[in-house]
């Protein structure tokens, strides 16, 4: 038996027909990884005249090539440590495609590059990480969004996830949170920092 796997629309591979155990080694791949790209499979029924029954997974990060590839990731924080902090610690999983030091920055680069996920400080100058998300969401910008911030009071909390985010990372928690936090992100769920309000 053979599957059909049909990739998101424009993709360059239209479709591919891989063996069963391919398929359920891609399936696995898409579940475990999180979110980029819907990927379906066509698989002939048996006793149904050949009619179809379509499963539809999550699939992560599909390059160009049809390898897999990892989600793109834009850093904001007006304190240089932490943008090269948070790149060392997110590029054997993600690709961080800019890193920018003010909330007029974010605007720009983020309309710019279109990535995956923005993973942006509160305190910033020029605009704060809150209000450039609030713009960026009025302009389209279809990038989710994490906030990393020193920030811990319940009030900044709820103000930031009524911007549309999907995460809240207090700086403490970055080691061992923050790549959690954009895979629930990807994912679409929403994460905050165990121990905040």
């Amino acid at each position: 038996m053979v599957t059909r796997l049909t990739w998101s629309p424009g993709h360059p591979l239209a479709s591919l027909t891989v063996g069963k155990q391919a398929f359920r080694k891609l399936a696995f791949i898409s579940s475990a990884w999180g979110c980029r790209a819907g990927l379906t499979a066509r698989i002939p029924r048996a006793g149904t005249n050949g009619a179809l029954m379509t499963m539809t997974f999550i699939w992560s990060h599909v390059r160009r090539t049809g390898q897999l590839m990892r989600a793109r990731i834009l850093l904001a924080d007006d304190h240089p440590r932490f943008p090269e902090m948070e790149q060392h610690l997110l590029e054997s999983e993600f690709e961080v495609v800019g890193k920018v030091g003010d909330g007029q920055a974010l605007l720009e680069e983020a309309m710019r590059l279109k990535p995956d996920v923005i993973v942006t400080d509160i305190s910033m100058p020029i605009l704060n990480g809150i209000e450039a998300v609030d713009r960026l969401k009025e302009s389209g910008c279809e990038s989710r969004v994490v906030f990393l911030t020193v920030h811990c009071d319940a009030d900044f909390v709820r103000r930031c996830l009524s911007t549309g985010a999907f995460g809240y990372v207090a700086k403490s928690r970055i080691a061992s949170e923050l790549i959690l936090a954009i895979r629930e992100a990807l994912e679409g769920n929403i994460f905050v920092s165990q121990h905040l309000p």
